[in-house]
């Protein structure tokens, strides 16, 4: 009778019996037993492995979706973030000089269509120091600005003998802005926005369409 040794399982650990008998026919799923108790690890890891490799093909799928629809949706709303942004730098100069009693300004530049947002430090306003900008933003050719008027009706941006400047500055001071007015923004179909400076209530807004500027009241229309 040839002689082989066996792993045999005993009190939950792997034991080796030497000298166990076995028949030929017994031999082989002895060896059998022995390789997968000996090699069961490596059984395992074989199979984590493989399921390893499908989790990471299926995250890398999901990841590869995630940003084509982030990267379609952020090219679907381009125009309103940057809007947003317009809107939000003048909420934040506002805010920010009723609080600390400085003077902010939002220039509105029609030729490099961007906008900066500085602090006012100097009697200077048409120098800007590259210390006061806070922030500066450039549009895209998904987001125009295409006219600023203000509520004493002086308007920037329109062709002709009447225009008076390509950049336009929104004023704010601890009482509020020092004049409201509108912004028409345009997207890439070209169909209006209006950003609505309002000095009464000293609320910024952006609403679609080219709206109507609400005007300050004479003394004589306001009711007491």
């Amino acid at each position: 009778m040839p002689t082989c040794i066996v792993q045999m399982p005993s009190n939950g650990k792997i034991a080796y019996r030497n000298s166990v008998k076995c028949t030929e026919k017994e031999k082989l799923p002895a060896i059998r037993w022995s390789l997968f108790a000996c090699g069961g690890l490596s059984a395992n890891r074989g199979f984590t492995l493989t399921e390893l490799i499908i989790v990471v093909v299926m995250i890398s799928l999901f990841a590869m979706l995630a940003q084509i629809n982030l990267f379609g949706m952020l090219t679907k709303s381009t125009f309103r973030a940057q809007a947003q942004e317009l809107v939000s730098a003048m909420q934040t100069a506002a805010a920010a000089a009723a609080e600390t009693g400085k003077r902010y300004e939002v220039i509105i530049d029609l030729i490099d269509q961007k906008f900066t947002l500085r602090q006012i430090t100097t009697p200077d306003l048409t120098e800007v120091l590259e210390e006061e900008i806070v922030t500066e933003k450039y549009f895209s050719n998904k987001c125009r600005i295409d006219y600023v008027l203000f509520d004493d009706l002086q308007r920037t941006g329109e062709v002709g003998e009447d225009i008076l400047s390509l950049r336009a500055a929104f004023r704010a001071g601890r009482s509020g802005w020092q004049y409201g007015g509108k912004i028409i923004l345009r997207d890439e179909n070209e169909k209006p926005y209006s950003i609505i400076v309002n000095r009464l209530n000293r609320t910024v807004t952006l609403k679609q369409g080219d709206l109507e500027l609400p005007l300050p009241k004479a003394k004589d229309e306001v009711p007491y």
